[in-house]
């Protein structure tokens, strides 16, 4: 049979072949498709050989048994024969491309992102080979082309190294997130039975679902300058800021209105505003550029009867640190490294405790906080690395410059960059203390260490740079830390794996200085350049996506490295253009000082180490924070 086969099938080809030759048509049915006469004879062969095969392999397959093992072998060298060797496979078909598809998804997945990026490449060579001049000027720039192309190539790879430090530096020293304490549902069926009620609120306040949750519930407006400081009353009932218009405004927050406004009576920016705890909200510290401290009396019916001046700087005075269960007694410190203890009981209310020194030369204070759980305990910071604690009870200056202890992260220790230390607090409980540093990251302390310890957690992402921020711990229990940033953005990170868990627009002006969480509820009030007050509650439907989180800590990140090589000096050209723009929209301000508040008087308890001089200076001509 197989020899039957193909011998009829070798006559058929001989065949077929002289018909060509003679010039007749191969074509069935008597068929006049001709082929062009610039075709050539191969197309003719090709055309005609697979129609000539048909009827002696059918014939001949007809005459084998179904089922036969022989019949399927024939019948798939018969279909392979059919499809002839001037057949290919066809590409364009929907099966061929979705096998290609899926073999080349598979390889994507497998090579990863250096397929990508060898694809990205190709894609902008051969770009760049369209956009090539043609004809001579091709051949006289080839070379010039190639090495524009390796010079492309090298920037290439150069910014893929950079992108992978900043991968790794992004990724470095965080921990796995914890899994959530707090479900609102479990916690709501308990509060209804009355187990762990009196719980509710604090645990409601630390968890970090609302946290995530967090946005813009609305804006205080009333200010003319940019707000540098904010301070709830004990009861959270009330909220003070003060402004570079030299005006403190006392707001209803929750009905958004202005209670009262008055005139400082400071010369300068207003730093800080605070009520002092256990006084009735009658009692308000506060602090200036001028380097005045000043205590403002307010009365039940709305009025301020007098602001006074207690104490006298020799230059800027930044922070005021209140002690907790105090209401007369607070500290201050200022840009002369004087640390001052004011007691309003006394006659001479200002008491001169520590000059702040590194060996012989003074360090001028930017920050100053006291130990909640041990008031006798206080933290300064300033113009070097360096967080010093002192205990009041025992200042010596001649053992120790009457320094407690003091800490610093390791690589800070021997830097050659000039690095300030802007803002501190204390948590909760005192154990732990937070300091956030100029133009670098914000650092945790372990408060009960010995002396010269290391930090414990390191937050980043954020930039430090413009302005004198602030830093704040966030949640009942100091669960997270909160700071601002040059990119208008406020930051929330968890305090134990140190990843950002919230991140907002905070500041049309691009710099947000100031953040004060509320004493007793889930929410905080924040300010910066803008002119307002911004109130934040957890009120949104989903938890934030982090949206742009990414690019905007690179972007903060090159930022830094580019400005610690051209700048030497810590204040640069962004921070002057700052002073000089509100500098300039605080002279009608000046102007209309006249006004004043009701009682204002330079009245002075100063104590005889204070003086009314100025020390003037680009150091002392900041729009700082609280």
């Amino acid at each position: 049979m197989n020899c039957t086969l193909e011998g009829l099938f070798c006559q058929k080809r001989q065949s077929d072949r002289m018909c060509d030759t003679d010039g007749k048509s191969s074509v069935p049915n008597g068929g006049s498709d001709d082929p062009e006469p610039g075709e050539g004879r191969e197309e003719a062969d090709t055309s005609a050989a697979p129609e000539a095969q048909t009827s002696p392999d059918s014939a001949n397959l007809s005459s084998v048994p179904e089922g036969s093992e022989d019949g399927q072998d024939r019948a798939l060298a018969n279909s392979e024969q059919k499809q002839g060797p001037g057949e290919e496979e066809d590409t364009d078909s929907m099966d061929g491309s979705g096998l290609y598809s899926l073999t080349e998804e598979g390889e994507r997945e497998s090579e990863g992102g250096g397929q990508r990026e060898r694809g990205k490449d190709e894609s902008k060579r051969s770009a760049r080979k369209r956009n090539r001049p043609s004809g001579g000027a091709t051949r006289h720039s080839s070379s010039s082309d190639d090495d524009d192309e390796e010079e492309e190539e090298e920037e290439e790879d150069a910014e893929e190294e950079d992108e992978q430090a900043m991968e790794a530096w992004l990724g470095a020293d965080l921990c796995d997130l914890s899994r959530p304490s707090w479900h609102a549902v479990p916690s709501l069926r308990a509060r209804e039975i009355g187990r762990d009620s009196h719980q509710f609120v604090r645990r409601v306040c630390g968890a970090r679902g609302l946290v995530q949750r967090l946005e813009l519930q609305g804006r205080l407006e009333r200010h003319t300058g940019c707000v540098n400081t904010l301070h709830f009353n004990p009861s959270g009932t009330r909220l003070a800021s003060g402004s570079d218009d030299l005006r403190v405004v006392i707001w209803d927050w929750a009905r958004r209105r202005a209670e009262l406004e008055f005139d400082s009576g400071h010369k300068s920016n207003v730093f800080q505003a605070k009520f002092l705890p256990h006084s009735g909200d009658s009692t308000l510290a506060m602090c200036a550029r001028d380097g005045q401290i000043r205590v403002a009396e307010l009365s039940a019916t709305q009025r301020c009867k007098n602001t006074k001046r207690v104490a006298q700087h020799k230059g800027a005075a930044h922070k005021l640190a209140l002690e907790p269960d105090s209401p007369c007694s607070f500290l201050s410190a200022g840009e002369d490294a004087v640390v001052f203890g004011i007691d309003l009981r006394l006659d001479r209310p200002a008491n001169k405790l520590v000059v702040v020194k590194e060996g012989e030369k003074k360090v001028g204070l930017y920050t100053i906080f006291v130990n909640p759980a041990n008031t006798h305990h206080f933290a300064v910071g300033g113009r070097d690395q360096y967080v010093r604690i002192y205990d009041q009870r025992k200042i010596n200056e001649h053992d120790n410059n009457g320094v407690l202890k003091k800490f610093c992260p390791s690589h800070l220790v021997s830097s050659e960059s000039k690095t300030n230390i802007t803002c501190l607090v204390y948590s909760h409980d005192g154990t732990e203390l937070l300091a956030s540093y100029n133009d670098e990251d914000i650092y945790l302390f372990d408060s009960s260490h010995s002396d010269g310890a290391d930090y414990r957690r390191r937050y980043k992402g954020h930039r430090n740079n413009a302005t004198v921020k602030g830093v704040n711990f966030y949640g009942p229990c100091s669960e997270f830390v909160v700071s601002g940033s040059d990119c208008g953005h406020i930051y929330l990170w968890d305090k134990n794996s140190a990843r950002v868990v919230q991140f907002m627009e905070g500041d049309r002006g691009g710099v947000v200085n100031c953040l004060e969480p509320h004493p007793h509820l889930p929410g905080l009030a924040t300010s910066g350049l803008d002119h307002d007050v911004k109130l934040w509650a957890p009120t949104a439907e989903n938890p934030t996506t982090l949206k742009g989180l990414k690019e905007a800590m690179k972007k903060n990140k090159r930022e830094r490295d580019e400005d610690s090589v051209r700048h030497g000096d810590q204040y640069d050209t962004q921070l002057l253009w700052f002073l000089m723009r509100h500098m300039r929209n605080r002279r009608p301000q000046r102007a209309r000082r006249g006004e004043g508040g009701e009682g204002d008087t330079d009245e002075s308890w100063s104590s005889p180490d204070s003086s009314d001089e100025e020390e003037g200076g680009p150091d002392h001509v900041q729009c700082m924070s609280s």
